[in-house]
């Protein structure tokens, strides 16, 4: 007997599957390579982004809970990577910012992440390169209108959070 073949939503699932875990293993050997972690790579990443931001905001644009998000910063702030500033819209509050060596570390980061993309992009034939890259555009346009007729707002919600990481 014949076995059944796999069906296209299926490997496509296998296969999605297999490049998220990927790249979460490199994302956590990229940031290994930088000296810190990925949770601390996110706050980086974020501040870069978005500039100084109050704990409670770069806490939620980050997605975890204000004890985690503090004791990150703490490791960041003593490496010198970020720091505090007066928050001029509400003088009992301040903002972390990145310092110098924060910024270098946040482009370190970025390009060790870039470089691994690039190496994945070269492996490719040049000739199906720029197919690849926009059928993954195109793919993700789908996903997101599957989880708006689901759950409207939702995919917007998860990519800011995922494009500040």
């Amino acid at each position: 007997m014949k076995p059944a073949a796999t069906s296209d939503p299926a490997r496509l699932l296998a296969a999605i599957r297999a490049l998220v875990r990927r790249f979460a293993v490199s994302e956590r050997a990229d940031v290994a390579c930088c000296g810190v972690t990925v949770a601390q790579a996110a706050a980086l990443e974020a501040l870069g982004a978005e500039g100084p931001m109050r704990l409670g905001d770069l806490g939620r644009s980050l997605g975890i809970a204000p004890s985690t998000l503090s004791r990150n910063l703490a490791r960041l702030e003593a490496s010198g990577l970020v720091g505090r500033e007066g928050d001029p819209e509400d003088g009992r509050s301040y903002r972390v910012t990145l310092t110098g060596p924060g910024r270098k570390a946040a482009r370190a980061v970025a390009a060790q992440e870039e470089a691994f993309a690039r190496q994945v992009l070269e492996r490719l034939p040049a000739a199906r390169r720029a197919v690849v890259v926009e059928s993954l555009a195109e793919l993700l346009a789908a996903v997101r209108a599957s989880t708006e007729e689901c759950c409207p707002g939702a995919f917007d919600h998860l990519m800011e959070r995922g494009a500040r990481r």
